[in-house]
């Protein structure tokens, strides 16, 4: 498309949550710190919560890179499951063998022994789940249930929840308040600053292959800020619509026009609105032209 037009090597702002494009981004670094201190002390239930698009499956990629091997992950992307199949899936996660007759409290102690035998072996065992606000209410309490089994000193299982905000909504709810209490940490990404994503059009790319002249002026930058309110995914739409239309052009330089025509384009960007010192200056010069105009009838007469 216009990768060899701007001079790079693949594309700066795809939607696929490639670690390789992390930036270490204040509220992304926050969040992987507290994920990383709440594993370490062996804390029962993490929660990471943000609105869609603010970055939540990549850094779930970059904790599952990045864990320390003494950790034993079991990842779940899909946690739309029933309680058991919550449990089917995590037996199979655990990496146990089973025949497919037997019945969901052999399976839950078949689970318990496997957590046993590895937390045994020096494994802190971790289940990690994105799109957690998608678990029914039962499944919620069967994970809460999960945690109870522990040792003397620490839990067999800990769990992690990357989630959109109703998530929080419903642990605020009187049937959720054990599970509520249970999350000792818990972390809210914000959207990015107006400098924060200057750095992280440039950084992207950068990473992309980019070593000619920017691509984006600080200005412009801002403005794909504004539209797209900081969240980083609505950033990667704008800044790769805004490419596409200068290059229809055959522009070496993103400009403010082609930024204006990939907000139109997107639909939850938000508008273009004309500045207040732009609509202060029309006044002006309108409240002057009828000031002149009525001086000059004036002068007729």
């Amino acid at each position: 498309m216009y990768l060899q037009h701007f001079g790079l090597a693949e594309a700066p702002f795809s939607l696929t949550p490639n670690t390789e494009f992390f930036f270490g981004l204040a509220p992304h670094v926050e969040a992987l710190q507290v994920l990383q201190t709440a594993l370490q002390t062996g804390e029962g239930f993490i929660k990471v919560t943000g609105e869609v698009g603010t970055g939540k499956t990549l850094i779930c990629r970059k904790l599952l890179n990045d864990i320390p091997q003494r950790f034993h992950c079991a990842y779940l992307p899909n946690p739309y499951l029933k309680p058991d199949e919550l449990r089917w899936a995590l037996a199979a996660e655990l990496g146990l063998k089973y025949s497919p007759q037997i019945d969901q409290q052999q399976l839950t102690s078949l689970i318990q022994q496997q957590l046993v035998a590895l937390s045994a072996h020096g494994h802190s065992i971790v289940l990690v789940l994105d799109e957690a606000q998608a678990l029914p209410d039962e499944s919620l309490e069967a994970l809460r249930l999960f945690t109870n089994l522990e040792t003397e000193s620490r839990k067999l299982l800990q769990v992690v929840l990357f989630a959109q905000p109703e998530l929080d909504e419903r642990l605020q709810l009187k049937q959720f308040r054990q599970l509520r209490q249970r999350i000792t940490f818990s972390y809210r990404l914000r959207p990015l600053t107006r400098q924060e994503t200057t750095a992280y059009l440039s950084h992207r790319l950068q990473i992309a292959g980019g070593q000619g002249k920017a691509l984006f002026s600080i200005s412009d930058s801002q403005r794909i800020a504004k539209a797209a309110r900081g969240i980083p995914r609505l950033i990667n739409v704008l800044a790769h619509k805004a490419l596409l239309v200068a290059f229809g052009e055959g522009r070496q330089q993103v400009c403010r026009g082609h930024i204006n025509a990939a907000i139109a384009d997107t639909e939850d960007a938000t508008p273009v609105t004309m500045k207040r010192w732009w609509l202060a200056a029309l006044t002006s010069v309108a409240v002057l032209s009828a000031m002149v105009w009525h001086w000059f009838v004036g002068a007729l007469i």
